[in-house]
C-alpha cells in the first residue's frame, strides 16, 4: 500500500486554507469522499462533464495509492427547479427526478466513469435532515417562522471561512426583501413550509419539504460520520452551498466536518461563459454525438482540475490527435508476444515519476505531458526495433524493453480512466475520421492505392512518387511491405 511507503506525499489544495496540505486521512488506509451530485431537473452539460471526470480520477488515483476509499456522490431530487420543470412538462416532480437520474447514469457511463460506493437520493433521507434540523433548533442555532426554519448565520461566527468573506461584507451587498420573515437576511432555510400543490412531508414544524444545504449534511454525516476526509465540487458550489454545510454541520455538532475541501474550475465555451442564453450551451450528450468519451475526458485531464478550462473545436481536435498517438503506440502491444520465460513487469521509474506529479494535488497536466514524453521516447525505441534483425540478441532485448514501456504506459493511462478502448478499435476510428476530415472516402482512397501500385508495376515511379506525395500532404501514409501498399495518418 503506498500511503505506508516512504515514496508517497500526497499534497491536495485545501480551498479552506487556501494552501496544498499533506494528506493524511482520518482513519487510514479508508478515505470517506463526498462529492456534490446534480440537482435531476435537466440534461448534464459539459461543465458537469469535467467535475464528475476530475472527481472521477480522483477516485481512481486514491484507490491506484492504497487507500480504501468510501465514495459518495448524491442526487438532489427535490428543488424549485425540479419543480419548476415539473410545472413545464405538466408531469409530477418526482418524474422529473426519475427521468433526469437516469440520463445522468446513461451519461456517466458512457464517460467511462467508476460508480460511486453510494449515490443517495435527498428524498430517501428526510428523517435525517429533520433530525439535524432538530437539533440546530434546539441548540439555539436556528429558529422557526410560520412552518419555516432558518439557520441563524450570526449564531456561528465562522461563517465565511471557506469563501473567505465576512460578515459584514456580506450584509452590505444584500438586498432587502419587503416582507422577508427571516431575522437576517443572510440567514437560510434549513426547512421550507409547503406551498399549495407542492410536494411535501410531515415535520415538527409542519407540513414542507428541507432546504437544499441541509441535504448533503445529512446525507454526509450518515455514510462518512461527523467528521470525513474530503468533500469535492465544483467552485460554484464554495458560496453559498458548500459555506451553508459547514455552518449547520458545525453548528450542530460541534466539530468541523471536513478536513479537505477541494473544488474544479468552471468550463468555458471558446472564451466564453456556457450559457443558454449566449447560444453555447454544450450537453454531454451534444459533446459526444461529436467526440469519443475518451477525447473528452483527455481534453479535461490537459488542465490541471483547479483552473479554468475553455472547451473549443481546436483543444478537442488537439486532445483526439494525442490520444490517438498513444494508441497507435499501445496497437503494437500484441504484436510483442514475449517468450515464456519472459515476464511483464511495468517500468517502476515512469510509476514513481507518475506518482510523484500525481502526488502534487492530481496534477493531471503535467502527468499527461509526461506520458507524452515518454510516449515519443517509445516511438524513437519502436522505430528503431523495427529496422532490427528478427533472429538477433538485440532484437529480444528492445522487444522486451518496448513491451514493457507499452505494459506501463496502458496501465498508468488506465489509472486516469483513458485508453479503456481496444488500440486498434480507436486506431480505426482516427482512421476514418481522418478521411472524413480531408472529404475522401475509404473506396477513394483505396482507389488511388491502387493507381499508385499500376504506376509502381508500370516502372512510372515518377507518378507513383507524385500520388504518395499528394497523400502525404493531406496527412495520409503510404507504407509499402511485400503484400503491397498500406495506409495510416500522420499521428504528429
Amino acid at each position: 500500500m503506498r500511503w505506508k511507503s516512504e515514496d508517497m506525499t500526497l499534497r491536495i489544495y485545501n480551498t479552506l486554507t487556501g494552501k496544498k496540505e499533506e494528506f493524511t486521512p482520518i482513519s487510514p488506509p479508508k478515505v470517506g469522499m463526498y462529492v456534490c451530485g446534480v440537482t435531476v431537473y435537466d440534461l448534464c452539460h459539459i461543465g458537469h462533464a469535467r467535475s464528475a471526470i476530475v472527481f472521477d480520477v480522483i477516485y481512481r488515483y486514491l484507490r491506484h495509492s492504497g487507500f480504501d476509499v468510501n465514495y459518495i456522490r448524491n442526487f438532489t431530487d427535490i428543488d424549485d427547479k425540479i419543480i419548476n420543470r415539473a410545472k413545464e412538462l405538466s408531469i409530477e416532480w418526482d418524474e422529473v427526478a426519475t427521468k433526469f437520474i437516469d440520463e445522468f447514469n446513461i451519461d456517466m457511463a458512457a464517460l467511462g466513469l467508476l460508480k460511486p460506493n453510494i449515490e443517495p437520493k435527498a428524498t430517501d433521507h428526510i428523517s435525517e435532515m429533520i433530525e439535524m434540523i432538530q437539533s440546530l433548533v434546539d441548540n439555539g442555532k436556528a429558529y422557526e417562522i410560520n412552518g419555516s426554519v432558518y439557520f441563524s448565520v450570526k449564531s456561528f461566527p465562522q461563517y465565511g471561512s471557506l469563501s473567505k468573506r465576512n460578515i459584514e461584507e456580506l450584509q452590505s451587498g444584500i438586498r432587502i426583501e419587503i416582507n422577508d420573515e427571516k431575522q437576517d437576511p443572510l440567514d437560510f432555510a434549513l426547512w421550507k413550509a409547503s406551498k399549495p400543490g407542492e410536494p411535501a412531508w410531515e415535520s415538527p414544524w409542519g407540513s414542507g419539504r428541507p432546504g437544499w444545504h441541509i441535504e448533503c449534511s445529512a446525507m454526509s454525516r450518515k455514510y462518512l460520520g461527523i467528521t470525513f476526509d474530503i468533500h469535492g465540487g465544483g467552485k460554484d458550489l464554495v458560496f453559498p452551498h458548500h459555506e451553508n454545510e459547514i455552518a449547520q454541520s458545525h453548528a450542530c455538532s460541534g466539530e468541523a466536518p471536513v478536513n479537505v475541501w477541494l473544488h474544479n474550475g468552471f468550463v468555458n465555451v471558446n472564451a466564453e461563459k456556457m450559457s443558454k442564453s449566449l447560444g453555447n450551451f454544450c450537453t454531454i450528450k451534444d459533446a459526444l454525438a461529436l467526440y469519443h468519451p475518451e477525447i473528452i475526458r483527455y481534453f479535461v485531464l490537459t488542465s490541471h482540475y483547479r483552473s479554468p478550462v475553455d472547451f473549443t473545436d481546436t483543444a478537442l481536435s488537439d486532445a483526439r490527435k494525442n490520444l490517438a498517438r498513444f494508441y497507435d503506440l499501445l496497437s503494437i502491444e500484441n504484436s510483442l508476444v514475449p517468450s515464456e520465460s519472459d515476464s511483464i513487469k511495468s517500468d517502476s521509474s515512469m510509476v514513481t515519476k507518475f506518482n510523484e506529479l500525481m502526488d502534487d494535488d492530481f496534477n493531471t497536466a503535467t502527468t499527461l505531458a509526461y506520458l507524452g514524453s515518454e510516449l515519443r521516447k517509445y516511438n524513437k525505441i519502436r522505430a528503431e526495433f523495427e529496422r532490427m534483425h528478427q533472429k538477433s540478441e538485440r532484437y529480444e532485448k528492445a522487444k522486451h524493453h518496448l513491451k514493457r514501456g507499452v505494459f506501463t504506459l496502458r496501465q498508468l493511462g488506465q489509472t486516469l480512466g483513458l485508453f479503456m478502448e481496444k488500440p486498434d478499435n480507436f486506431v480505426k476510428q482516427f482512421k476514418a475520421a481522418k478521411l472524413t476530415e480531408v472529404g475522401m472516402s475509404n473506396d477513394e482512397l483505396e482507389l488511388q492505392i491502387d493507381e499508385r501500385e499500376k504506376a509502381r508495376a508500370e516502372k512510372n515511379f515518377e507518378k507513383a512518387d507524385q500520388l504518395r506525395d499528394n497523400l502525404a500532404k493531406k496527412g495520409i501514409r503510404l507504407q509499402d511491405t511485400p503484400k503491397g501498399a498500406v495506409w495510416t495518418v500522420d499521428f504528429n
